[in-house]
């Protein structure tokens, strides 16, 4: 493996894949380019973008980013993707032909399940998910041992495919697909932030190599700063109402100078409710709404951080200091320094002090508050800006 922070020699191979093997077939030397972008976000999960001199029948093609670092050689694979629609240009000289890329899991997207196909309920998720992937794709399906069954039967809609169909099933048990750099379809359990890890760790100092621009954004737009909840059921009637009144917080009545509200009626409580069991249920349910996503976009030089990866950011001077975020989005360039284009999210908590009012309805004079208390907890810094090199 090698010492991502310290000089090499950096080339790139191109293969064509046996997709009966899956290994690689033949070497490709008429690419002149290639970008690999994974996206948790995209449907297939990413797609690259080639461009070569000769036109190439549709086949799988895999990138290998090849070091030499102290004359110890390492070949690193980025991506395999199935390359199809080529466009063509010519300037009388030269002739580049430009060719867009998928993931395997095109070939999930590009079917559909029969009419009425159903799962019948009881039977294991990840054993059903793993077999019919198999079935529908040729590159290897690595299979996810968990005894989750699914509960009910679970039909496909007439507009479904096969990826849009074992998307959902899987989230029955918690999964959702993911692609790694052989172009293996993977099984990977949904984690939220909190419960990961960082795996890599981006800083400023002098063996840094991260590149100075940042770009940090956020979203205010909607976010409430009171809640009011009311619970009805025979004769007891209760209502309370949160208000985040803190001048510290960005997103307060007092910062805000008005009102932004959330009401839920009938919330899904267990039994009939306490009014401090709803009072909790109001200042939980604010404090849940009051969390925003950040969104930090950022280059660096390539190193094997993941989508999906949890990082930490040490860049003080931009004022970030052990900030951990979630990978979404990579766009790797292919050409000297592998550069890599990065996106990661993480959220923020805007709940400040707040005041409860709780008010029982009573037969003589209605709604009447009752009780009034303040709880605070500590405001975090927030960012707004794009960070010049």
């Amino acid at each position: 493996m090698p010492n991502w922070f310290n000089s090499m020699q950096q080339t790139y191979e191109f293969y064509e894949v046996d997709p009966g093997t899956w290994g690689d077939k033949k070497r490709l030397t008429n690419i002149l380019s290639c970008d690999i972008t994974r996206d948790s976000e995209n449907e297939t999960l990413g797609h690259a973008s080639i461009t070569t001199t000769e036109e190439l029948p549709e086949c799988y093609i895999r990138v290998y980013l090849v070091t030499n670092q102290n004359g110890v050689e390492d070949k690193k694979p980025l991506g395999t993707h199935l390359c199809q629609t080529p466009s063509l240009k010519f300037d009388g000289r030269v002739k580049d032909i430009s060719m867009d890329a998928y993931t395997p899991l095109l070939e999930l997207k590009e079917k559909m399940p029969p009419i009425g196909y159903a799962i019948i309920a009881g039977r294991n998720i990840m054993d059903i998910a793993s077999t019919l992937t198999e079935n529908n794709v040729r590159a290897p399906v690595v299979q996810a041992v968990d005894g989750a069954t699914i509960p009910f039967d679970f039909v496909a809609n007439s507009d479904d495919t096969w990826l849009t169909f074992l998307t959902d099933f899987i989230g029955n048990a918690g999964y959702e697909y993911d692609i790694d750099e052989m172009g293996r379809i993977l099984f990977v359990p949904k984690q939220d932030l909190l419960s990961m890890q960082p795996v890599w760790v981006y800083t400023d100092d002098n063996s840094s190599i991260l590149f100075p621009d940042i770009t940090l954004s956020r979203d205010l737009y909607g976010i409430p700063n009171v809640v009011e909840v009311s619970y009805s059921h025979n004769n007891t009637v209760l209502y309370s109402r949160v208000e985040n009144n803190d001048p510290s917080s960005p997103v307060s009545t007092v910062s805000r100078g008005r009102e932004i509200i959330h009401r839920s009626d009938n919330p899904d409580l267990v039994g009939i409710p306490t009014q401090v069991q709803l009072d909790e249920y109001a200042e939980n349910l604010l404090r849940s709404l009051s969390s925003i996503e950040y969104k930090i976009s950022y280059s660096h030089g390539y190193c094997p951080v993941r989508v999906g990866d949890c990082v930490r950011l040490n860049y003080k001077r931009a004022g970030l200091e052990n900030i951990n975020a979630k990978v979404i989005s990579q766009t790797i360039k292919c050409e000297p320094g592998c550069p890599v284009e990065e996106t990661a999210v993480y959220t923020q908590s805007f709940y400040g002090s707040s005041t409860v009012t709780s008010s029982p309805k009573t037969e003589s004079t209605g709604y009447k508050p009752v009780q009034t208390s303040t709880s605070t907890t500590e405001e975090p810094e927030y960012f707004d800006y794009l960070i010049p090199e």
